[in-house]
């Protein structure tokens, strides 16, 4: 999912995000290849070339992997652009995209077996190596910990926490909160099985199942890591739309308590505080 020899297109790179996280990504060691823009008066963005099409990006400069900073209106557009241009693998971090325009391009690139992170997500870091995404890197130090998690804020938190008082951190993923996002936790297990990671967090929230069925999923592939598991939104009332859009409580297996359940019935604990994390 993240290897660190991506070939990494800023889509938006002109715009204050997409230029801001292009910057911090480069320090950080990221493959930077090129940026994208409908603004044809900008060549570099620090030191980035600058073309104004996905074709461009993959045919001059080979990129294989996107971010997208556009603004959600034309976020579909840009989606569609990267996958119709060979781009294999897409982070969204633009936010407030219509359910309709993403529910439309995840059937997409599913079809085209395209990897999406995202929408509404902070990203992946491959600690010390690599990251695609906006997080603050400082609160990763390198380890042997995965953390799979569909808030962005609370998969800062823990892996800062981990880093501190833990054994650290391997790979974060961010997928995203909203309601239709490109991969599921049962997918980001394939790439913690498939690299051998014995260790993982998985930062959960109110609505919806994922995180069930992804434990499930890896538990049936004989997976034999140790999987902690914590949930947002603990105190969250029933039937109110909080801060992300997929987490909503619209029935008892919704919740954090049936989701509790299910998970002692596998044998995964569930921490109620960030510490029992460690």
């Amino acid at each position: 999912m993240i290897t660190g020899n991506e070939k990494v297109c800023v889509q938006g790179i002109t715009g204050k995000s997409g230029s801001f996280h292009t910057k911090k990504m480069k320090e950080y060691g990221t493959n930077i290849v090129c940026g994208t823009s409908k603004n044809t008066n900008i060549n570099f963005v620090h030191n980035v070339p600058v073309v104004n099409s996905v074709k461009k990006a993959v045919e001059i400069y080979h990129a294989d992997t996107s971010i997208i900073f556009v603004p959600a209106k034309f976020a579909r557009e840009a989606i569609l652009d990267a996958i119709n241009n060979g781009i294999k693998k897409i982070i969204i971090i633009t936010e407030h995209i219509p359910q309709h325009d993403m529910l439309e391009v995840y059937k997409y690139a599913k079809a085209k077996n395209i990897i999406i992170i995202g929408p509404n997500c902070p990203g992946m870091i491959l600690t010390n190596i690599s990251k695609i995404g906006i997080m603050p890197e400082r609160a990763f130090k390198a380890g042997d910990t995965a953390i799979i998690s569909r808030s962005g804020t609370l998969m800062y938190e823990v892996s800062n926490y981990i880093s501190m008082y833990s054994t650290g951190v391997k790979v974060a993923i961010g997928l995203g909160g909203d309601p239709i996002i490109g991969t599921s936790i049962a997918e980001a297990f394939d790439y913690i099985i498939d690299n051998n990671i014995k260790k993982v967090i998985i930062i959960g929230e109110v609505g919806g199942n994922d995180e069930i069925t992804g434990i499930e999923y890896a538990l049936n592939k004989q997976y034999n890591g140790k999987i902690k598991v914590f949930f947002a939104g603990r105190t969250a009332p029933k039937g109110k739309r909080m801060g992300h859009a997929g987490a909503i409580i619209e029935g008892f297996e919704g919740s954090i308590e049936y989701k509790e359940e299910k998970l002692f019935q596998m044998g995964i604990p569930v921490s109620k505080s960030i510490p029992e994390l460690v």
